[in-house]
């Protein structure tokens, strides 16, 4: 329950890092259901770059890569008119609520967060920041007093705490927060890596020949896809003891809309190299728009920031409605104007 008068549309929140380029399991995964959300939701889309600085970073490859994410999204279909895209740091309320929630989240909570464990494995120093980022991730979301929340696997843990964090601010202090839900997308393709195909499509795969990134050259996928791992037996069928062929499957089934079963009609009795050629043209066809607008938008930086600038005003005046409810309520003193 919340104090906050219902909107006319359920409130959808979604961030990400600007961490470099999009792929192909993130575009099918992600991006494409959030586009389908824009209509019948009021749409925030986050780029969070404070949650980035979490980890050793190069500050003018965040600047670059910050503007470089918002031109990859609006080049994916989301829509500045139907939507905010806002940077993180533009808008004030996501700290501050931050310690806030930071103040009634016990210890333990935070070190028992998988991923905060993980990654403190892999680094020599571990920063605070590490360690509360799921705090500032329940504070990205519970400053718009959002309804859903798209998330993966590895987020899941994080949304709970966020409900567990709403749950308790509004025992101790009355209602005020949402208890964010998360949202399952529509079903689609798992996409695989390449060269690996049991394991899920990274950016972070020490193989780099595995992963199709929605901006690369049509050349380069060319010829990713036709050196892709295929399977023993020339069968061009989805089965689980043919991961390869039955990812290749998956790839060609979004691409052209076609189902499993009609692709295993269409290519038996072909070898795989004429499939493999079948499945490199129609993803190369499928990106090929997204990648034309992407190289247009980047010519235009002037764009971009009015995008960013329009999205933060909007998101600030939420953040700045639920930000006054929780000073109230923790028992702040009001600003003397």
């Amino acid at each position: 329950m919340s104090d906050e008068k219902p909107s006319e549309k359920p409130v959808v929140l979604t961030c990400a890092q600007p961490t470099g380029r999009l792929h192909l399991g993130n575009y099918l995964g992600a991006v494409k259901n959030w586009v389908s959300m824009m209509d019948g939701n009021e749409c925030y889309f986050g780029v969070v770059d404070m949650h980035a600085i979490t980890i050793k970073y190069t500050p003018a490859e965040l600047r670059k890569n910050t503007l470089d994410c918002v031109a990859q999204y609006l080049a994916c279909g989301l829509d500045p008119q139907k939507c905010s895209i806002f940077v993180q740091s533009h808008v004030i309320g996501h700290t501050e609520l931050a310690w806030v929630l930071g103040c009634i989240t016990p210890l333990g909570q935070l070190e028992r967060m998988t991923q905060f464990k993980d990654k403190a494995k892999k680094q020599e120093s571990v920063g605070a920041g590490l360690l509360t980022y799921p705090i500032l991730m329940a504070a990205d979301i519970l400053i718009y007093n959002a309804d859903f929340v798209p998330v993966g696997e590895d987020q899941k843990q994080h949304l709970e705490l966020t409900r567990d964090l709403a749950e308790k601010f509004n025992y101790m202090y009355s209602d005020t927060f949402k208890i964010p839900e998360p949202h399952i997308g529509k079903a689609g393709a798992r996409i695989m890596s390449l060269q690996s195909p049991e394991s899920k499509m990274s950016k972070s795969d020490a193989n780099q020949g595995g992963t199709i990134y929605l901006m690369e050259e049509p050349s380069s996928i060319h010829k990713k896809i036709m050196s892709a791992v295929t399977d023993s037996g020339a069968e061009i069928i989805a089965r689980p003891d043919k991961p390869g062929v039955s990812n290749l499957l998956s790839m060609m089934g979004v691409a052209t809309g076609k189902s499993i079963p009609e692709l295993e009609k269409e290519f038996a009795g072909c070898g795989y190299g004429d499939f493999k050629k079948a499945v490199a043209d129609s993803v190369v066809s499928m990106l090929e728009p997204v990648r034309n607008r992407y190289l247009e938008l980047c010519k235009d930086k002037a764009y971009l920031e009015q995008v960013l600038k329009t999205g933060a005003e909007t998101a600030q005046k939420r953040a700045y409605k639920t930000l006054a409810k929780v000073y109230k309520k923790v028992g702040f003193y009001e600003r003397i104007r």
